[in-house]
């Protein structure tokens, strides 16, 4: 670990070391979120809406719980709080919705890809295609520029989805699971952005966000998952009450919370180069758990997705830049953070 990385920004109390371990628990969590979900398709008709909802409105519950047992923060000394400002309620109002939209997209789209094409291709396309949307947003708007190693990547990425969605004969792929897992990364890229964003400004209360996302995102696919069918038909229903409430308290409430934590205090390429765990993870619950079958063209376009965001990962280690050093360079200079 780098100097850079072990030391705490100005903008948040949470060392970086510690935010990289929280993004690496969050990945690995998140890996079995997919496998769960499709063991819920298999024991029941609960439909990828209503089961993001039940995902989304048990989680809020039980983040609602760890923030009243949560121990109060120590009073911090009048030098820290002079670098702690205040987040004005308009802004807080304005990311709480907006990331509780990008989760809502990011979820459903998700589930709604792995019932269509698999856990494994759902998997590897959204998380596959996230670093390549998060590298070309973050040099749009956080200035982040995108290199030799992230114009390789974004190559890579279309090579591979482009092998996805050619395929072969008898392949399990189908295009349209692809586009919903693209729509999840779209959204899963759009929240990493702004929890990035928001949290190099400071102020942010990376828990307040988690749960104001989660109220949010349960409150917008209410009528969705009420028109889809929100209570569900099992013959095994002790087996999907089980499996609702591992989706809820392991991949969700433990996973996001720590993901809004560690997001907010690491680079975005970073945070989408950790977030790889989820689907090597998926990849091989797939196979081991769930019996998916993995076609020529399925693995070749996995391992051309794969290494996209392996050279995003090398661009990370070579430019050895924390999230640390970007308010005092953009103080200092006004230019972009690299």
């Amino acid at each position: 670990m780098s100097v850079t990385a072990s030391v705490s920004t100005t903008s948040s109390r949470l060392p970086v070391g510690r935010g990289l371990l929280y993004l690496i628990v969050a990945g690995v969590a998140w890996g079995t979120a997919g496998a769960a979900a499709s063991l819920v398709y298999r024991t029941s008709d609960l439909g990828p809406v209503a089961l993001s909802f039940w995902r989304c409105a048990v989680g809020l519950v039980l983040l609602l719980a760890a923030r009243r047992l949560r121990p109060r923060a120590r009073t911090t000394t009048p030098a820290t709080a002079a670098l702690i400002r205040p987040e004005p309620l308009r802004r807080r109002a304005l990311r709480t919705g907006v990331t509780g939209l990008g989760l809502a997209v990011f979820q459903t789209a998700y589930f709604a890809a792995v019932s269509a094409t698999g856990l494994a291709v759902a998997t590897v396309v959204t998380l596959g295609a996230g670093p390549v949307l998060i590298a070309l947003g973050a040099r749009i708007t956080l200035g982040e520029r995108l290199g030799r190693g992230g114009a390789l990547a974004v190559a890579g990425a279309l090579a591979g989805l482009g092998v996805l969605f050619l395929g072969d004969e008898g392949t399990a792929v189908d295009p349209a699971g692809v586009l919903l897992a693209l729509l999840s990364a779209a959204g899963y890229s759009a929240m990493t952005l702004l929890t990035r964003r928001w949290g190099r400004d400071g102020g942010a209360d990376a828990s307040a966000t988690t749960v104001g996302a989660f109220a949010v995102t349960t409150v917008f696919l209410l009528p969705f998952a009420l028109a889809e069918g929100l209570m569900p038909y099992s013959a095994e229903p002790v087996r999907l009450l089980a499996l609702l409430a591992y989706i809820a308290a392991v991949p969700t409430a433990l996973a996001y919370a720590l993901y809004f934590a560690g997001a907010a205090v690491v680079r975005s390429a970073t945070v989408s180069v950790i977030m790889l765990l989820e689907p090597v993870s998926a990849a091989v619950l797939a196979v081991t758990v769930l019996g998916e079958r993995l076609t020529p063209a399925t693995l070749v376009g996995t391992l051309f997705m794969l290494g996209s965001v392996t050279g995003l990962a090398l661009a990370e280690a070579r430019s050895g830049t924390s999230v640390a050093d970007v308010p005092r360079r953009a103080g200092r200079s006004g230019a972009s953070d690299r």
